[in-house]
């Protein structure tokens, strides 16, 4: 009786031991198809090409300069300046057109297109690195390397 305890506990044990190594070598595996699956993203991801972006002026001081239009198509320029302001930057190099008003520049034309608000509502909207400005195109110290954009919104 004693040898079919023993036995049996020796069976029980290799099963518990059995199923330990089913259950490493199923996360193991796991484990294995995720690093794949990160893998492929990451190269995915690294393959894709931003827009090229087009050099302008002359002078000390480089910035970004992006274009947003109503679609969603996107222009990148790097712009060269000695001047002051992003707007006196864009407004030499014709890249930005408006009106001199109470508050300061309003912008109605970015890199040729024009935006009428009164007409359907679209304006130019102006941004500091991804952030909604909090001071006008004409106002804005330059700071170098810092990506200035004008995206076309709808109100």
């Amino acid at each position: 009786m004693k040898m079919t305890r023993s036995k049996k506990a020796l069976s029980f044990i290799l099963c518990i031991v059995l199923i330990a190594a089913i259950a490493l070598f199923t996360t193991a595996c796991n484990d294995n198809k995720t690093n794949d699956t990160t893998t492929t993203t990451t190269e995915a991801v690294s393959t894709t090409e931003s827009p090229k972006a087009t050099v302008l002026g002359e002078g000390e001081t480089k910035f970004h300069f992006t274009v947003v239009d109503l679609e969603g198509k996107e222009e990148a320029f790097e712009i060269n300046t000695d001047k002051k302001t992003v707007g006196e930057a864009l407004l030499e190099l014709e890249l930005i057109e408006g009106e001199q008003g109470n508050p300061g520049l309003l912008v109605n034309t970015v890199n040729g297109k024009t935006l009428d608000y009164n007409k359907d509502g679209a304006y130019w909207a102006f941004y500091v690195d991804g952030e909604y400005a909090t001071s006008g195109v004409d106002t804005t110290d330059i700071v170098a390397g810092t990506t200035y954009t004008f995206k076309a919104e709808k109100g």
